[in-house]
């Protein structure tokens, strides 16, 4: 059959998602009920029956929900499609399709809600006011990162001294489990390196090891926290046979000459303290630099107010998903737990992928009304960048981007920089004034 009759009600739930009530009437649906059946008979192979010759009862018997669900996939797909065009409604994506089935002699009633591109008009972009923090190094900082060096050089060596085991020390221990009087094989270690009071065993357990003598054993016995492994174990008392092998403590270096020879760029401790003191300088002028932004866009989205579809939302949380997936994969985690860690990450992206899109979208349209564009020279000295960062040539990096489709992407990437750059240029940044009673650290240590 053609097209079919129905009438429409469009009900607008917000500004970027319509629900469309249709309701058909019964001579069409019987119309393309019996479009469907005489299809379905001529496929039909009943026991008896010819094919294209088994009567309606029985196709009826056999076939109704194949011949009613064809019936109303196709009065659906062609009120739909009639409907959008009508009314000029151009959706983003799949609608949402409620229905009911079909009852015979009764009108057929469905209803599509569909998700449709927000009108977005930008307005109040220029003359924004922000305060950022002045991105200035401290002695503190200085030292804090050269502390963190020292550790990166730090080693562990034999306590030789005949102790206890202490806060701080690195215990190399062997010990078996029993549950129930049940030894768990599984939880046994040899060779284990703990460190006393790190807590990163089980709560309890490392208060327990304190005094201990290399060569000696202790049975320590704990409730298992509820979140064991494996769970059928969790909440019980665990009995741990414990025994010391190597007691080792951690050997911070000294910033002496000696230090310095750890690093060929640097031929005295001064010079590594200004490096470190310009890397952090670095580090906290992009940090401000992106506070700025973020207040930016905080500020044009609060002046913006506008609806987005939830289906760019959705898309927007899987890619964020997605990533967080590879990165924890990449940096070793096994993929079964990556999966169950990032199953619930949906709730937690959600704020932060609304504010995502909206920004884009609002960018975009910024650009647009600014006549704000990319050039293709841009885009080589984007790629350009990426191949040196990653020390590989340009035409790999360029070939790889235009194999993944990935080249409009990074497009966008550099028009809604633009975009930022244009509004950080008409914006007023004020510096924060120091709070009163605050004490700047000046410069560095020499």
């Amino acid at each position: 059959m053609g097209e079919v009759t129905s009438e429409v009600k469009i009900e607008e739930i917000n500004s970027v998602k319509k629900k469309l009530s249709f309701e058909i009437p019964w001579s069409d649906v019987k119309s393309e009920l019996d479009s469907a059946y005489l299809a379905v008979g001529k496929k039909a192979r009943i026991k008896g029956f010819r094919p294209g010759k088994v009567p309606r009862k029985v196709l009826e018997l056999h076939y109704r929900d194949d011949a009613e669900g064809e019936a109303i996939s196709n009065l659906v797909s062609k009120s739909y499609i009639s409907a959008l065009e009508k009314n000029d409604i151009m959706p983003i994506d799949q609608p949402v399709i409620d229905q009911k089935g079909i009852d015979k002699e009764q009108n057929f009633s469905y209803t599509a809600t569909v998700e449709i591109q927000p009108v977005v008009e930008p307005k109040d972009y220029t003359g924004l006011e922000v305060e950022k923090t002045e991105a200035k190094v401290t002695k503190k900082d200085v030292d804090s990162r050269l502390d963190q060096l020292k550790e990166m050089y730090a080693t562990l060596e034999d306590v030789e001294e005949e102790r206890g085991l202490e806060k701080g020390d690195f215990a190399v221990i062997d010990f078996e489990v029993t549950v129930d009087g049940k030894e768990m094989k599984e939880l046994a270690s040899k060779n284990y390196m703990l460190e006393l009071g790190a807590g990163m065993f089980i709560p309890g357990f490392e208060d327990e090891l304190k005094g201990l003598k290399k060569g000696e054993s202790k049975e320590v016995s704990l409730t298992l926290p509820d979140n064991f492994e494996p769970k059928q174990i969790a909440g019980k008392e665990g009995v741990y046979s414990v025994t010391v092998k190597d007691i080792r403590e951690k050997k911070v270096p000294e910033l002496d000459a000696e230090f310095i020879k750890n690093f060929e760029k640097y031929e005295t401790l001064a010079d590594l303290k200004k490096d470190i003191k310009k890397t952090i300088g670095e580090e906290k002028k992009a940090a401000v630099e992106s506070d700025v932004t973020k207040k930016l866009v905080d500020a044009l989205l609060e002046k913006n107010v506008f609806d987005v579809p939830s289906a760019w939302i959705e898309r927007q949380i899987y890619m964020m998903t997605l990533d967080t997936q590879q990165r924890m994969i990449r940096n070793g985690m096994p993929p079964d737990k990556v999966m169950e860690i990032t199953a619930n990450l949906h709730d937690r992206f959600q704020e932060q992928a609304t504010t995502m899109v909206k920004s884009t979208i609002l960018l975009n349209k910024i650009a647009e009304k600014e006549s704000i564009t990319v050039e293709e020279s841009e885009i080589e000295e984007r790629l350009k960048e990426m191949a040196t960062q990653s020390a590989r040539d340009l035409e790999t990096v360029k070939e790889s981007y235009e194999k993944n489709n990935l080249i409009e992407g990074l497009k966008n990437e550099i028009l809604e920089k633009k975009t930022l750059e244009f509004i950080k240029g008409k914006a007023t940044i004020t510096t924060a004034e120091k709070k009163k009673g605050e004490v700047k650290e000046e410069g560095a240590s020499k």
